[in-house]
């Protein structure tokens, strides 16, 4: 057994594989899981909604996984080099799409976050504006790496300046859990390009005013925190949805209640297969099941910023930066949604990555693992010596004149 452990995992890391095979079966685990925990989450309120189809949700999030992994495979072929020629591009795209929500978006529970399309029903647009942010930033970066390690002004304020305007438009829709995934990543990878540490715990200090600032001044949002000390209080009111999700929690104990037995999604946990799909997990497949997909998603991420240490190390800048914004993004939503379901973090609406019930989400997701997988796989080949091993990595990364970005995997 102890033998054929450790063959699985030389075939999952051994440097003459084309990309991080952790990396891979991580995600298609997730998605995998992801599958069948929405589709015993949502039978019931599926049942209700469409005729007695159980599952209506569980065939369209099918679709959307295929659709992800069509959208992973083309953007597996799309050299690093495109992404970092059309940077600038990909700011714009973001910026748009937050503005056209705004002017066409459709209005669910008093908020604007999705564009009306076909077929599809609508897309998210902050969830795409997250990755042209993160695309951005990464060219950003390798263009004056110098100038930001020196100077505060191109350290920390140019670059901060689309993330604020950004801000701005996602609070009129509004979403402040993108606002909090894209400000902690965007601050993240300024930290790793060693920007000033004073200029960054200054940067720290004035965002944590401005999050306090937004949370004080709607009452419903101050509620939401105050409810959170004690959701047991108001646990018909404000602190309804955590309760409920505390019970499956509760409820899951070590092994779990068994799949498909949750008593929670009987429209008790509202949005029990979107935001809240880590709870029924929690409830049907108990501490041990909960456990091992917070496992997966710690080797995720783990992986992630390995990919993006190891294109640092090989003089990559472009793609070490977008891997450590990619590996943050995905980080940040996982520990906020798991917190908020278990009850850590204040309640606040943001989908499991690569597990809850929702297009935009998925489909992304799915591309910024892709995106991974490409930058792994330029590395592995700029990296690796003619006999087909890896050679050392090194440790100065070159200029971004001399970068060979475009290197075909």
């Amino acid at each position: 057994m102890r033998n054929k452990a450790r063959r699985v995992h030389d075939t999952l890391t051994a440097e003459r594989q084309p990309v991080d095979g952790w990396l891979l079966f991580c995600a298609l685990a997730i998605l995998c899981i992801g599958w069948v925990m929405v589709t015993s989450a949502s039978s019931e309120i599926s049942s209700e909604r469409f005729d007695g189809n159980a599952f209506y949700y569980s065939m369209r999030h099918g679709i959307f996984i295929v659709i992800g992994l069509v959208a992973a495979f083309c953007t597996l072929r799309v050299p690093m080099s495109a992404w970092q020629q059309r940077s600038f591009a990909m700011l714009m795209l973001g910026f748009v799409l937050l503005v056209v929500v705004l002017v066409v978006g459709r209005e669910i529970n008093g908020a604007k976050r999705w564009i009306p399309l076909p077929l599809v029903g609508g897309v998210q647009a902050s969830e795409i504006a997250k990755l042209c942010l993160m695309i951005w930033l990464a060219g950003y970066l390798d263009r004056r790496l110098d100038k930001v390690r020196a100077s505060v002004v191109n350290g920390l304020i140019l670059p901060c300046v689309p993330l604020l305007l950004m801000i701005v438009l996602l609070a009129l829709e509004p979403d402040f859990g993108s606002i909090v995934v894209m400000g902690g990543a965007v601050m993240g990878m300024l930290l790793m390009a060693g920007v000033a540490w004073w200029g960054f715990i200054v940067l720290l200090g004035l965002a944590g005013g401005g999050g306090w600032l937004l949370a004080i001044a709607e009452p419903y949002r101050w509620e939401r925190l105050t409810t959170y000390t004690d959701p047991w209080a108001n646990m018909y009111d404000s602190g309804y949805q955590l309760t409920q999700a505390l019970i499956a929690f509760g409820r899951g104990h070590l092994s779990g209640m068994g799949l498909g037995n949750s008593v929670q999604k009987l429209f008790y946990l509202p949005e029990a297969h979107t935001d809240f799909v880590f709870a029924v997990l929690a409830e049907e497949l108990g501490l041990i099941g909960a456990t091992a997909v917070v496992a997966l998603f710690g080797l995720l991420i783990y992986r992630a910023f390995k990919i993006g240490r190891r294109a640092e190390l090989a003089g990559l800048p472009f793609s070490a930066y977008l891997g450590y914004g990619i590996a943050l993004v995905l980080g940040a939503q996982a520990f906020i949604n798991i917190g908020v379901a278990s009850g850590l973090l204040p309640t606040k609406g943001l989908t499991l990555p690569l597990m809850s019930y929702g297009g935009s989400s998925l489909i992304v997701s799915c591309v910024q693992i892709s995106i991974l997988l490409r930058i792994d796989a330029e590395t592995r080949k700029l990296t690796r010596t003619p006999t087909g091993n890896a050679a050392a990595p090194r440790r100065k990364a070159k200029k971004p004149t001399e970068t060979p970005q475009g290197a075909q995997a």
